[in-house]
C-alpha cells in the first residue's frame, strides 16, 4: 500500500475540488446532463417542489427556485404546467423575494367555495400558503390567484401565523370533508415535530395537535410534511394516512432522504402505527427530497401523484450541470399495500410515461446468457426503461450495468447475501462530484415466490430503481462520461433465469421554456 504524504493529500484533494467546480461551469454540460424526461430548469437553481396543484386540465408545479443563480439564494417559487405530467411549460416567478422576505416550501389549493374570500366574480381561487423566511424568524403565509396561477398577489394580512419561531415552515394544507374545514400541518423542524391546525377560511388558524418526534430522531431536522390518506389495495375496505417528512442528513443512504408514518387521523390527532423504533424510508438512494404530492386531482383519476427533489444537501451546489442546476423525480403513483412486515408505501411511474416509449425488445422464459447476448447485439440510446420479472431462486449476485464504457459505468442489481437491491454509482463516471457521491445504495427486498421484479428508468443524469413493484425505490443522480452508452447484464455465479424481460427505448418530450 503506498501512503502518501499529507502534503500530496491535501493536493490531491484541491486538485479533485477544483476538477469538480471546472466540470460544473462547463457550458457543454447543459445539453450533456439535462434529463430528457425529468422536469428540470432553463437556468439556474431549483430545490423542493411546492405548491403543487391540478386545476382545471393543468398540473402546476412550483419549485423553490433562485432567479438570480444557479446556487441555492434569494429563494423565490418558480412555476411550470403541464397537461399531462409529460411536456412541461415553464412560466414566470410566480412568487418572489420581497423586502427582506424569501419564499420557502409550501403548498397550494383550490379554494372551490371561495372560503377565504380572494375570489372574484364567482371564481375559485387558487390559493399558496408559504413560509416567508427572513432574518431569524419563519412565518405562514398567503398568496392567491384568479388567472390560474399567471398571476399572484400576497394577502395583505400576512403573516397569517407567527410563533416568533426560527425553524417553523413548509405547511401543507387540504380541505378535510368530514369537518368541513381546512387542515395545515407544518413542522417545527428542528424540534421534530409536526402541528396540526384547523381553519374555516385559511386566514385564521387553531392548533389542535403535535406529533413527534418518532421515527429518525439521529437527523438534524423534519421539513416538507406531505399528509394524505390512501385506500390499502389488497386489504378492501381499509384506508390509512400517510405522513411524509424530508430528512436534511443521516438518511439511509448518508445525506437527506425522506421517511413516512402510516395511521390514523380524526381530524385533530394523526396516531402513527409505525413499529416501535422502526424508520420507514420512502426511498433508500440519495437522491429523493422534499417529496409533495398533487391536490386537486379529480376522484375520477383517484390517483396520489407525487414528486421529489431529485438531490441532496451534501452536494447540492456542486452538481456539474450549467447554466441550470436540479432536477425533479419523475412523477408517481403512491399505494399502500399489507406485507408480512405491515403495510407500506409503494411507488409507480405514472402511467403517462409510456408514452414516451418507442423501441420494444422483449424476452420470454429464457436464460441470462440469452439476455446478455440480446444486450450486447444493440447500439442504446441514454434513456431507457427496463422491466424485469426474474427467478433467482439459488442465484448469487447479478444485475444490469447502465451506461458502460471500459472500467465506467452504474450498476444496478441484486446481493442475495444481504437480501437487498442496489444502485452503485462507484464508478459512474470521472467527473469528482463531491466527497462520498461515488457509493452503493442498497434497500431491502423480501422475494415472492423466488421472484424480483426490477423496474428501471434510465435518463441522461439519473437512476430510479422500483423493485417488487414499487416496495423499494432507489433514486439516484449519475454523471456517465458522453462516449459510454453500452448495456450489459452480469453475474457473479449462478445467474437467474429471465421469466419476462421488456426494454423500451424513451424519447425525450419537448418543453417549453
Amino acid at each position: 500500500m503506498r501512503i502518501l504524504s499529507f502534503a500530496c493529500l491535501c493536493a490531491l484533494l484541491l486538485l479533485s475540488e477544483f476538477t469538480g467546480r471546472v466540470a460544473a461551469q462547463t457550458p457543454a454540460n447543459a445539453t450533456l446532463y439535462r434529463p430528457a424526461f425529468h422536469f428540470s430548469p432553463e437556468k439556474n437553481w431549483i430545490n423542493d417542489p411546492a405548491g403543487l396543484l391540478y386545476v382545471d386540465g393543468e398540473f402546476h408545479l412550483f419549485n423553490q427556485y433562485n432567479p438570480q443563480s444557479d446556487r441555492w439564494g434569494h429563494m423565490s417559487w418558480s412555476h411550470a404546467i403541464s397537461r399531462d405530467l409529460i411536456h412541461w411549460q415553464e412560466l414566470p416567478v410566480a412568487l418572489g423575494e420581497e423586502n427582506g422576505v424569501s419564499i420557502f416550501t409550501g403548498s397550494a389549493v383550490v379554494d372551490t367555495a371561495n372560503t377565504s374570500g380572494f375570489g372574484v366574480n364567482g371564481s375559485a381561487p387558487m390559493v399558496a400558503i408559504y413560509t416567508g423566511s427572513s432574518t431569524g424568524l419563519q412565518t405562514q403565509n398567503l398568496a392567491y390567484s384568479n388567472d390560474h396561477g399567471r398571476t399572484w398577489t400576497k394577502y395583505a394580512g400576512n403573516p397569517i401565523l407567527d410563533l416568533h419561531e426560527t425553524d417553523f415552515r413548509d405547511p401543507m394544507v387540504f380541505w378535510y370533508a368530514p369537518g368541513k374545514h381546512w387542515v395545515m400541518v407544518v413542522s417545527l423542524a428542528l424540534q421534530h415535530k409536526i402541528i396540526i391546525y384547523n381553519s374555516p377560511d385559511l386566514k385564521a388558524w387553531t392548533r389542535m395537535s403535535e406529533f413527534g418526534p418518532a421515527g429518525a430522531n439521529a437527523v438534524p431536522n423534519w421539513e416538507c410534511p406531505n399528509f394524505f390518506p390512501l385506500p390499502v389495495v389488497n386489504q378492501a375496505g381499509t384506508t390509512k394516512w400517510v405522513l411524509e417528512l424530508g430528512v436534511g442528513d443521516n438518511g439511509p443512504a448518508a445525506g437527506s432522504a425522506s421517511q413516512y408514518f402510516v395511521g390514523n387521523f380524526d381530524g385533530k390527532n394523526f396516531h402513527s402505527e409505525n413499529p416501535d423504533n422502526q424508520t420507514l424510508w420512502m426511498d433508500y438512494g440519495a437522491d429523493f427530497y422534499a417529496a409533495q404530492s398533487f391536490s386537486g386531482i379529480p376522484a375520477s383519476d383517484g390517483r396520489r401523484i407525487a414528486l421529489a427533489w431529485m438531490n441532496n444537501w451534501n452536494y447540492a451546489n456542486k452538481l456539474p450541470t450549467s447554466p441550470w442546476r436540479g432536477q425533479v423525480t419523475v412523477p408517481r403513483e403512491l399505494a399502500l399495500q399489507r406485507t408480512s412486515a405491515g403495510i407500506r408505501l409503494t411507488q409507480a411511474p405514472v402511467r403517462e410515461l409510456e408514452s414516451l416509449r418507442q423501441e420494444h425488445l422483449q424476452l420470454r422464459n429464457t436464460s441470462w446468457k440469452d439476455l446478455q447476448a440480446l444486450l450486447a447485439s444493440h447500439d442504446w440510446p441514454q434513456t431507457l426503461e427496463i422491466d424485469a420479472d426474474l427467478q433467482v431462486e439459488g442465484a448469487q449476485e447479478f444485475g444490469f450495468f447502465l451506461r458502460k464504457g471500459g472500467s465506467y459505468g452504474t450498476r444496478v442489481g441484486f446481493d442475495p447475501t444481504w437480501k437487498t437491491v442496489y444502485v452503485d454509482r462507484t464508478h459512474n463516471g470521472d467527473l469528482v462530484v463531491s466527497q462520498g457521491f461515488n457509493q452503493r445504495h442498497d434497500a431491502p427486498v423480501e422475494l415472492a415466490d423466488g421472484h424480483l421484479r426490477l423496474h428501471i428508468l434510465l435518463d441522461r443524469s439519473s437512476v430510479e430503481l422500483f423493485a417488487q413493484d414499487g416496495l423499494a425505490t432507489i433514486t439516484d443522480l449519475i454523471y456517465p462520461r458522453p462516449f459510454d452508452n453500452a448495456l450489459s447484464a452480469y453475474a457473479t455465479g449462478n445467474p437467474p433465469t429471465v421469466v419476462s424481460l421488456d426494454i423500451w427505448t424513451l424519447k425525450a418530450p419537448s418543453t417549453t421554456r
